[in-house]
């Protein structure tokens, strides 16, 4: 299986090669040549391997049609060393919960770090271990998070031989629970830098650095962001895993509600769509940052600006700029490289938005790939999460809220809608607390976690200068 970019350069590259390199060095991201196709008796021996040897060997199978560059023993170990019930505190490892009739939560956030990123990196960690002693390299990872992207990716790299991380955030924009994860680890391998400015500007942060080629090859720099395929085909695996949990039989269909902000938790499920797995519908629940719906809805891209990005209770989604929308424009507009460096890399360069509401590809995308969408605001979630508590006696985080209200909009009958859950409510406690008049659970081992001594840097939105801070800590 060889890997090209989403903007047309020539180069075909193999799975751990861009494991460690991060964009294509045209800027675009990379994805397959093509999508392994899985039929139905392929889909029946994926469900015997979930249902008699579990989610690890699921993960094998899954993964070995995308990576052929690892023997296919080692990449079965490590399978089985991510994705056990130490890790996960189950062995189910995702888990359905039932809301209400056809309405069920997957849930994705038993990990170390409590949120659905968890699920994709501690592969991500183990796999970059693998390859960097394969390889006798190091690596320096340089990522972005609106929140739970860095906890995670923290969690899985601290120890981790040959590989340093520095995370980006968005200073003061994410909950104290979130920053507390993060900037409380004390490991000499782990720097937090908090960016004045919003989510989109770490973002930003992280391509101008990769995109600077004598610097990113110096440095080894690469990313944990889900620009990286390998973090988006970990996720694709939950898709196939939920798919057969709720059903019992391969022609059956299931949709899937997923909150989105940079895209990459539902292009997983584009690519399991694509597979052949058997999805109806693709729900994207967006917050107020609503630029995945209005695309959906109309066919504009329209990106906002630092001061026209909220700050909502479901801070995650605080995104403006969908990094992995771009892989499924690429898609949309059947593999034309050059359209999607003119529509990204011009277009949006020049104007910060894009339109193809005339494209006859647009107008039948709902049908060819399954995409609707939705939006929920600060009164949605409260009003959801209240009702979940009271109906169901389960307590939701503020992005899952986000996801059953606009789930139940888009249900069908007969068809089970899977709302895939993303954080434990902990992590979003005041506005829990908000909502239904008490605090949430809080797990034991991360009591008193804001009173911890943070180790964390402050700094402007300016790529020089978190060149400037790599560079010292790496010379």
């Amino acid at each position: 299986m060889l890997y090209l970019s989403t903007r047309g350069h020539p180069d075909r590259k193999h799975f751990c090669d861009i494991l460690l390199e991060g964009l294509a060095p045209d800027g675009g991201l990379y994805l397959p040549e093509h999508y392994p196709q899985v039929d139905d008796a392929m889909l029946t021996r994926l469900r015997t391997a979930y249902h008699e040897q579990g989610y690890a060997e699921l993960a094998f199978q899954l993964l070995s049609l995308y990576i052929d560059d690892i023997p296919a023993a080692d990449l079965k170990a490590l399978c089985a060393k991510t994705y056990t019930a130490e890790v996960f505190g189950t062995g189910e490892i995702v888990p359905l919960r039932h809301l209400e009739d056809s309405l069920w939560l997957e849930a994705l956030s038993n990990g170390p770090t409590l949120a659905f990123k968890d699920m994709a990196m501690q592969l991500l960690g183990n796999l970059f271990e693998y390859e960097l002693a394969r390889r006798g390299e190091q690596l320096n990872i340089l990522g972005a998070t609106s929140g739970d992207t860095g906890s995670a990716a923290e969690y899985a790299m601290r120890g981790k031989a040959g590989v340093r991380v520095f995370m980006t955030s968005p200073h003061g924009r994410m909950s104290a629970f979130q920053q507390a994860q993060m900037f409380s680890l004390q490991d000499e391998n782990i720097h937090n830098i908090a960016i004045e400015g919003v989510f989109d500007d770490c973002q930003d942060i992280v391509k101008a650095v990769s995109n600077d080629h004598a610097f990113k090859h110096k440095y080894k720099i690469g990313t944990v962001n889900s620009i990286n395929w390998a973090r988006l085909l970990a996720q694709v695996v939950y898709y196939f895993a939920g798919y057969i949990q709720a059903t019992e039989e391969n022609h059956e269909k299931v949709s899937f509600t997923v909150p989105s902000g940079n895209f990459g938790n539902v292009c997983a499920g584009h690519v399991a769509r694509s597979m052949g797995l058997p999805i109806d519908k693709l729900v994207v629940a967006t917050n107020e940052n609503d630029v995945l719906d209005e695309f959906f809805r109309t066919g504009v891209y329209r990106v906002r600006g630092s001061a026209d990005t909220h700050e909502t209770s479901s801070p995650s989604m605080d995104i403006s700029k969908a990094s992995n929308f771009e892989r499924f424009v690429f898609d949309l507009l059947g593999r034309d490289g050059a359209r999607v460096q003119a529509l990204f890399g011009d277009a949006l360069a020049r104007e910060g938005r894009f339109d193809l509401s005339a494209d006859p590809a647009f107008a039948d995308a709902a049908a060819r790939y399954g995409f609707v969408s939705g939006k929920s605001t600060h009164a949605d979630r409260l009003a959801t999460i209240r009702d979940t508590f009271q109906r169901f006696g389960m307590t939701i985080d503020t992005h899952t809220a986000d996801g059953v209200k606009v789930a139940r909009a888009h249900t069908t009958p007969g068809v089970p809608m899977l709302v895939l859950e993303t954080a434990l409510p902990i992590k979003f406690a005041e506005t829990i607390e908000e909502a239904l008049g008490h605090a949430p659970d809080r797990p034991a081992k991360f009591a008193g976690i804001e009173d911890l001594p943070k180790r964390v840097q402050v700094m402007p939105a300016d790529a020089d200068v978190v060149k400037a801070y790599i560079a010292r800590h790496c010379d």
